[in-house]
C-alpha cells in the first residue's frame, strides 16, 4: 500500500469528524438563538407588567389606554411563561387593577359610609399592587435567567 492510500483512508474520517463538529456547533447556535428569542418575548410581557405597576404607583390608577397596553402586552404570557404566570396576570393582577378603578371612582362620591369603605379598600388594593413589584419578580425570575 502506498502512502496516498493511507492518507485517503484517514482523510474520510477526519472530514466526517469536522462535519459532525460543525453540525454540533450549529445546533448549539440555534438553541441559543431560540433562548434569546424566548427571552425577548418574555421581557416584553415583563415590561408591560412593570410599566402598568409603575403607572399605578405614580398616578394611583391606569387610564383606559394604559389598561389596553397592559392587556396587549400580557396576551402572550401563557405561551412564553406558562399557565401559572398567565393565571396570575389575568386573574389576580388584572382583577386588582379593575378593583382599583372601581374604588377610585366610588371614593369620589359624596361623604358617607360607602365612600369611606371604598377609600379603605382602595388603600388595601393599592398596597397589594405596590407589593407586586417583588411578587411578580419572584414569580418570573426563573424564566428570565439566561443560563447556558
Amino acid at each position: 500500500m502506498c502512502w496516498t492510500e493511507y492518507i485517503s483512508a484517514i482523510g474520510i474520517p477526519i472530514i466526517a469528524a469536522i462535519a459532525a463538529w460543525i453540525a454540533f456547533r450549529q445546533s448549539q447556535i440555534a438553541r441559543n438563538k431560540l433562548k434569546l428569542d424566548l427571552f425577548d418575548k418574555r421581557m416584553e410581557v415583563y415590561s408591560a407588567v412593570r410599566e402598568a405597576l409603575g403607572c399605578i404607583t405614580r398616578q394611583g390608577n391606569l387610564t383606559q389606554e394604559q389598561q389596553l397596553q397592559y392587556l396587549q402586552g400580557t396576551r402572550t404570557a401563557r405561551w412564553v411563561f406558562g399557565i401559572e404566570v398567565a393565571h396570575y396576570l389575568d386573574e389576580a393582577l388584572w382583577h386588582k387593577i379593575v378593583d382599583l378603578e372601581l374604588h377610585n371612582t366610588m371614593s369620589k362620591e359624596p361623604s358617607g359610609p360607602e365612600r369611606t369603605k371604598h377609600i379603605q379598600k382602595r388603600a388595601e388594593v393599592f398596597k397589594w399592587l405596590v407589593q407586586q413589584y417583588k411578587d411578580f419578580d419572584a414569580l418570573v425570575a426563573e424564566y428570565l435567567e439566561l443560563r447556558h
